[in-house]
């Protein structure tokens, strides 16, 4: 049986419309796209194009810089192009430095005016924020306080299996956010498949997840601990309004940034830190010709980023960070 063509079947990205594409793309969202991205771009706008009734990737262009719609076409392209494969308690090893090291320190910087705020950049479905959330409440360190009618720590049990016996003294806050609107819905949904829970232990999936007939539904005492917005890394007025963190979290986002979008995210990220703060990055990304603003931590398995307690401009030269 033969496909009956359809519009935008034969529409092609010229090496041109690429270039101007690209550098758009570049200056707005900071992602980055080599010569090899060409036909993934095409592939991927193609539809977009079909629903727009556009005849080129050279209107599109147009359309993306100049239509008073451009603002919610841009949500789309943003969908598309972004890829967000992820999962609870990815990166097991950093995850424990983080439980068992860091957040005993933060208790003890913070305790004064006991507030704990965690930030998760690029947060893609949710499930980096919903991690960070069962993390501080494993760590038994912080009782936050609930909003009314979310549930109460009554019916949530402290990691020794016994009930709280005081009231919550905490303000606890794990902000998500991310560029792609459909990516922010799904973390405010919170509900999520079996292939989102290849690394988590059954007993967290037992007390921390509801099944449903639509999937595993995270409790009401971790989900309200949890704020989601989209947000670009890169627009800094948009950032200010989560306030200063204590914790950054931005992994596996910055190797998509090319180098120019790259310092701009860290100055964005370094101002958003409390004096003292922690960045933690992913794996395979580091400070390395970036930044040298922040100390370097050593952790037991892993490495971290501090702000300094007498911060310095994250605009400092890059010389020999690592």
């Amino acid at each position: 049986m033969h496909r009956t063509p359809q519009f935008g079947d034969g529409i092609t990205l010229k090496p041109d419309e690429f270039r101007l594409l690209r550098d758009l793309l570049a200056a707005r969202t900071g992602l980055s796209f080599g010569p090899e991205a060409r036909f993934t771009l095409e592939r991927r706008l193609r539809e977009r194009l079909v629903v727009l009734k556009l005849s080129s990737f050279a209107d599109y262009y147009h359309y993306l810089r100049f239509s008073s719609r451009a603002h919610e076409e841009w949500d789309e392209a943003v969908d598309l192009l972004t890829t967000n494969e992820t999962y609870f308690f990815r990166e097991d090893r950093q995850l424990r430095g983080f439980q068992h090291e860091l957040l005993p320190m933060l208790q003890v910087q913070a305790r004064a005016h006991r507030r704990l705020a965690i930030w998760s950049a690029g947060c893609s479905t949710g499930e980096e924020a919903y991690t960070i959330a069962i993390l501080v409440h494993q760590s038994g360190l912080f009782f936050p306080r609930l909003r009314s009618g979310q549930g109460s720590w009554s019916s949530f049990p402290r990691p020794d299996g016994s009930p709280p016996d005081q009231p919550p003294l905490w303000d606890v806050r794990i902000y998500g956010s991310d560029i792609s609107r459909r990516c922010v819905a799904s973390a405010r949904r919170g509900v999520y498949p079996e292939s989102s829970f290849r690394a988590t232990p059954d007993d967290v999936r037992r007390q921390c997840f509801q099944q449903r007939l639509d999937g595993w539904h995270v409790v009401d005492t971790i989900r309200q601990l949890c704020h989601f917005g989209q947000m670009n890394l890169l627009d800094e007025d948009r950032t200010r309004v989560l306030g200063r963190a204590d914790v950054i979290f931005c992994r596996n986002v910055l190797i998509y940034f090319d180098a120019r979008a790259r310092k701009t995210a860290i100055e964005v990220l370094y101002e958003r830190l409390n004096p003292g703060g922690i960045l933690l990055l992913g794996h395979s990304e580091s400070l390395l010709n970036v930044s040298t603003a922040f100390e370097l931590l050593h952790l037991k398995d892993d490495l971290a980023y501090r702000k300094p307690v007498m911060a310095r401009s994250a605009n400092s030269a890059p010389e020999d960070a690592t």
